[in-house]
């Protein structure tokens, strides 16, 4: 049947705004992208290596805020299209990491004056800076206090900054007790806030409020004394390990000061070291070491023997080039500030009960 004139003629009528409005929304709705994994958990990596039980996986990489792998609307995806991407918020030298006792992780950018805050769980992404002027000189080493203060050792201030949940803006503490602090840790028992000062050759010991209460050490080559101390860790029974870097040992202290044993010596041989930087424990006080110059990590049982190590110079997966900090969470993910490769390496320990 054939069409009237009438009809082939009427114009159509364009449809409402409101109904076109309906139509984007539930475009959008039902457009986008899901939020993706955050580690790739294509690359198989353990240690030792062909071990028939694994202790060490490797885990993934941090590199910036992309890596988080958000969930993404149409419209954010079509806004990027149109606009184009936001630049990525890049590391420039990660030299320390921690995390929260929730879902955040913290790194400490040296060259950057900043704090990265990475949240895994919300994918979200954030900066923090001192109060005041709103830059660091030197951050190097960061912690975080069980009371929920995130603490950063600034070496060139010469001071910590602690900054308070939820208020991305660090105060002032222990500046007058401290000359060039590069590491800090927390005694979860005790609050006592760790500082291995390497400009006073000590472990500078501070109450919560970052008035000085001891002080370990003072500069020499006999055991317990130092020789620019680096970074410290406190164990579950508030035993204190420090890098003694330029004596090329670890120490380890009682929870009164006292000096109990160290651990290595000046050598190029797995159970030596050249530049060690930082140190953990595990939940089973095994005691891992980054040494900056062998570019790995080196495994120690709670006597002083070496069980394991893992790492190589280069910029894959497992591989690092110079790295600095090191940080053992309480689900046992090792988390590593591969400094010059500007990136967050991410390990495992695997308990000897674990599958």
């Amino acid at each position: 049947m054939q069409p009237r004139a009438s009809d082939r003629q009427r114009p159509l009528r364009p449809w409402p705004r409101s109904a076109l409005v309906a139509i984007v929304v539930a475009t959008a709705a039902g457009c986008g992208r899901p939020a993706g994994s955050i580690f790739d958990t294509t690359v198989d990596l353990q240690w030792p290596a062909g071990a028939e039980r694994a202790r060490i996986r490797y885990v993934g990489v941090i590199e910036s805020d992309v890596d988080l792998a958000p969930a993404r609307s149409f419209l954010q995806d079509l806004g990027a299209a149109v606009f184009g991407a936001a630049s990525a918020h890049t590391m420039l030298t990660p030299f320390d990491v921690c995390t929260d006792d929730g879902s955040r992780v913290f790194v400490c950018d040296s060259n950057g004056q900043l704090v990265h805050v990475f949240d895994l769980d919300r994918r979200t992404y954030d900066q923090w800076r001192p109060a005041g002027d709103g830059v660091f000189a030197q951050p190097v080493s960061i912690a975080w206090d069980p009371a929920g203060r995130l603490l950063v050792a600034d070496s060139v201030a010469g001071t910590l900054f602690a900054f308070h949940a939820g208020r991305p803006h660090g105060e002032a503490l222990g500046s007058a007790a401290l000359a060039r602090p590069c590491g800090v840790a927390v005694d979860r028992r005790t609050s006592r806030i760790y500082v291995a000062d390497a400009g006073h050759h000590a472990v500078v010991v501070l109450d919560a409020a970052g008035n000085e209460i001891d002080r370990i050490g003072g500069r020499g080559t006999t055991l317990g004394k130092f020789n620019y101390p680096t970074n410290v860790a406190i164990d579950r029974d508030g035993r204190v390990y420090v890098t003694d870097t330029l004596n090329f040992r670890v120490q380890v202290f009682e929870p009164d000061g006292r000096p109990l044993r160290q651990i290595g010596s000046h050598g190029d041989l797995p159970g030596y070291f050249s530049r060690p930087k930082d140190l953990a424990l595990d939940a089973d006080g095994h005691l891992y070491v980054i040494d900056a110059h062998f570019e790995s990590v080196q495994i120690f049982d709670s006597g002083g023997t070496l069980l394991l190590s893992f790492g190589e110079e280069g910029t894959g997966p497992g591989q690092f080039w110079l790295p600095s900090g090191i940080h053992i969470d309480s689900n046992q993910r090792i988390w590593i500030a591969d400094s010059y490769n500007r990136r967050v390496q991410v390990f495992e320990y695997l308990p000897e009960a674990s599958p």
